[in-house]
């Protein structure tokens, strides 16, 4: 015990003697100076430190099960029934239609073009409606000779028209004129010193007319009618002139599936008292029918029974039926027809202006087509386009055939025409193509083969008929905004007649003619241009080409064409 004392007390004492030596050395040291030469920079060192982060691995496992019932029962929803209301079909919106349209143009030849519609708007009432239209040239042409002579000629139309609905059917009219002015201008240069005077070779032809016409608006209802009453007046010169009544019907049904009916025809002609030989004559007819039509076949049995204004009685035969060879794309017609051609002073005009006398307009008889056998084809084409390819053989009496008489009298002057008829066959080849090159692009062409023979001892030939005719047009379209039209047509070689049937003028005072002779035609080629800018819905501006050809083309002996035309004009609608 004293022993661990005495140790304790030298180790406080040692203790205590350390603690004193530190103090006298720590004043000591402060005492003294110290020169740092450089910043003091602390820093510690770097200390690796070490994570442990506890791993769990639960390796315990628990399965969950359920269990679950299902008691069904009906759910009833109330409800309350709403009437719908019917939908209603509208149609699409109907185009703006504008009651006012005017189009003018002038061109070469001293050329001009007027045309106005005037018609009232949309109603269920009715309608009126006027529509008048000019053109007219009034230059000269040069015949071979290098003489000018007058070749001007004009057609003026003016038409007042209305019409009224009447439940199911609509009551319509209109009171018509029309005007056409030629010059005999062409002459056989052969007579020497033969200058026209303008007003002697002048051919004026007038016709004023009214038509009333009642019919049904519903073609698919059990009983159509479409009956219509006219009359004209047809002037040449002062008492030239003609009067003809026309009534003409039709009325029709279907009954079990079949469609029945039948047309009815009268016309009844009077001359005035200056055509020698004259009298009031007319013609009557009637034609029976019956169709049916199915999906992929037609068919038409009919005839018509007509007396004629000679008091001749014809049975024209009217059969007609087709089937799909292929639906939509090949499809076979055939038919056997019969019919009576007016020769009418209006239709022989738009034919040859260029008649003789008032027996070429007045004492024409007219054509009987004893009976036409037609055969063909038609249908789409597959290329946005329709085509038709056809062949008929006719029976024909009473063709008429226009031949020159080329004489000088002193008191005719000019080289007129002559009508002389034949009886014969006529063979005709038809084809028709549309088809779309591309959306804006399109093209259409027509063409026509003909043979003609006549009886033996026909003295003659096929006047001024060709042996074939072509027509080819390319279409262009830009947007409905720049519309474009090449037409190219042509026509074969022909023969005219000089002074055939001569015999009966050589007697005039004072004739001078030449002797009978046959000139060739050769076939001619001709390209008409139009264009149209449409500036607005109301506003389009147009320019016209027509007949670009680098050959004289003659439409008839001594008669040069027109040649290159050119017109530029607008149309403006309100």
């Amino acid at each position: 015990m004293n022993r661990y004392k005495m140790t304790r007390k030298i180790i406080i004492t040692l203790f205590l003697l350390l603690l004193t030596l530190s103090g006298v050395l720590a004043q000591e040291t402060l005492r003294r100076e110290v020169t740092l030469y450089n910043p003091y920079r602390p820093s510690l060192n770097a200390a690796i430190k070490r994570s442990f982060l506890p791993e769990l691995n639960d390796t315990a496992q628990t399965r969950l099960q359920f269990r679950y019932n299902v008691n069904a029962q009906p759910l009833v929803p109330q409800y309350t029934i709403n009437p719908i209301r019917a939908a209603a079909l509208l149609p699409d919106p109907l185009p703006e239609l504008h009651k006012i349209y005017f189009n003018a143009g002038i061109g070469s030849h001293l050329s001009g073009l007027g045309e106005l519609s005037i018609a009232s708007g949309r109603s269920e009432k009715g309608a009126i409606g006027l529509y008048a239209r000019h053109f007219s040239t009034s230059g000269k042409i040069k015949l071979d000779n290098d003489e000018k002579v007058d070749a001007g000629y004009m057609d003026n139309e003016v038409s007042l028209f209305g019409k009224r609905f009447i439940k199911q059917s609509v009551l319509g009219g209109s009171i018509d004129f029309t005007q056409n002015i030629r010059h005999a201008y062409g002459y056989d240069t052969a007579f020497v010193g033969y200058i026209p005077e303008k007003d002697s070779i002048r051919m004026r032809y007038n016709n004023i007319g009214g038509k009333i016409s009642y019919s049904s608006i519903n073609l698919d209802s059990d009983m159509d009618y479409d009956f219509n009453l006219s009359y004209d007046h047809f002037r040449y010169k002062e008492n030239l002139f003609r009067n003809r009544l026309l009534l003409d019907g039709l009325l029709a049904g279907e009954i079990k599936t079949i469609y029945v009916g039948s047309g009815v025809n009268y016309e009844l002609y009077m001359p005035s008292n200056s055509i020698s030989g004259s009298s009031s004559e007319y013609i009557f007819a009637v034609s029976p029918f019956l169709k049916r039509m199915g999906s992929n076949w037609n068919f038409k049995l009919g005839m018509e029974l007509l007396r004629d204004r000679n008091g001749t009685m014809h049975v024209y035969p009217d059969i007609n039926f087709g089937f799909a060879i292929v639906p939509s794309f090949v499809n076979f017609f055939a038919g056997l027809n019969g019919y009576l051609e007016r020769n009418d002073p209006t239709k022989i005009i738009g034919i040859n202006p260029y008649l003789h006398s008032y027996y070429n307009l007045f004492l024409m008889p007219d054509t009987d087509h004893e009976f036409v056998l037609t055969a063909g084809l038609k249908g789409n084409n597959g290329m946005r386009g329709q085509y038709l390819i056809s062949a008929s053989y006719s029976v024909v009496n009473q063709m008429p055939f226009y031949t020159n008489l080329s004489y000088i009298t002193p008191q005719i002057a000019g080289n007129y025409f002559t009508s002389v008829f034949y009886d014969g066959n006529v063979s005709n080849i038809h084809g028709e193509i549309s088809f779309k090159i591309s959306n804006s692009v399109s093209f259409n062409g027509v063409a026509n083969i003909y043979n003609y023979s006549f009886e033996n001892g026909t003295f003659g030939k096929p006047w001024n008929k060709p042996k074939w005719d072509a027509k080819a047009g390319l279409g262009y379209s830009f947007r409905n905004k720049i519309l474009a039209n090449a037409e190219l047509t042509s026509i074969g070689k022909r023969t005219n007649a000089i002074n055939a049937h001569l015999n009966q003028y050589l007697s005039l005072p004072g004739a001078v003619s030449q002797p009978y002779r046959e000139i060739e035609m050769p076939s001619h080629v001709n390209l008409n241009l139009k264009a149209e800018y449409r500036h607005s819905e109301v506003m389009s501006f147009w320019v016209r080409l027509n007949n670009i050809s680098s050959k004289k083309y003659y439409e008839w002996a001594f008669y040069p064409s027109h040649r290159f035309l050119i017109m530029a004009g607008f149309t403006y609608s309100l």
